[in-house]
Formats: structure tokens, C-alpha cells, sequence
């Protein structure tokens, strides 16, 4: 029995560029961005402006999905990449991040799938940036 299926990357990002945070068109531009260089194939996308400020967005996958939401005002914005089979979550948290402007960023990958003993690890942000 297959024991993995598929990769989870959390991902906390801090000094975000604030305009770019609560522009509804850039996230979803962001998104389809993200989607393309993981290798993904794009179902739906959703995405929602907050008032008065803040972006929610949601792109489901044929491998799964990738959830952003923003807080402009913090600077901050969290966001998860889960793929199973085919594509490469890493390459599409890493143009969210850029595309966003982030300068302080944690990600961490959890391995899904059947074994409670899977690895799992964290990202150091000269990781992200060396791409």
C-alpha cells in the first residue's frame, strides 16, 4: 500500500507588499501564476475582497488546492499548497511568495497519506528564495 499521497506546504509570510495583499485581480493573477509552475491543472477559482480590507482566494485542483487569505494591514498572509500525484507544490508556494512580495517566510511541508510516522519539515527561508 501506497503510504504517502500527497505533500501539504503551510506557508506563514510576513512584509508582504500591502497593496498587492488587497488586490483581489493580483491574487487570482497570483494564483493561476502558482497553479502553472506547480504543474497543476486549474478546476475553480474563487476569490472574495473583504471589507474593508483582506483577500480570500481558492483554487481547486485536479491534485487538490491552494488557499491564500491576506491581512494587508499586517503585511501578513497565509497560505496552504496541497498536491497529490502529479505537480510540484514547492515551485507554486515559491511564485506565491514572490509575486507577493514576502520577505520573511516560513513553510512547512507534511507529508499526507497513511503512515503516522511520516517526515515532515520546515523550510528556512534561504530555501524559498534560492530558486
Amino acid at each position: 500500500m501506497k503510504k504517502t499521497v500527497g505533500t501539504h506546504l503551510i506557508i506563514d509570510a510576513w512584509q508582504a507588499s500591502p497593496a498587492l495583499l488587497n488586490d483581489p485581480e493580483w491574487i487570482r493573477e497570483t494564483l493561476i501564476q502558482a497553479v502553472e509552475a506547480g504543474g497543476a491543472t486549474l478546476i475553480d477559482l474563487c476569490v472574495h475582497q473583504f471589507s474593508p480590507h483582506g483577500v480570500t482566494a481558492t483554487a481547486t485542483l485536479a491534485e487538490s488546492h491552494i488557499a491564500i487569505h491576506t491581512w494587508p494591514e499586517y503585511g501578513y498572509f497565509a497560505a496552504d499548497c496541497f498536491f497529490c500525484g502529479e505537480g510540484d507544490p514547492v515551485k507554486a508556494m515559491k511564485m506565491i511568495c514572490k509575486a507577493l512580495q514576502a520577505k520573511e517566510i516560513r513553510t512547512r511541508e507534511i507529508k499526507r497519506g497513511f503512515d503516522p510516522k511520516i517526515e515532515q519539515r520546515e523550510f528556512m527561508p534561504q530555501i524559498i528564495e534560492g530558486t
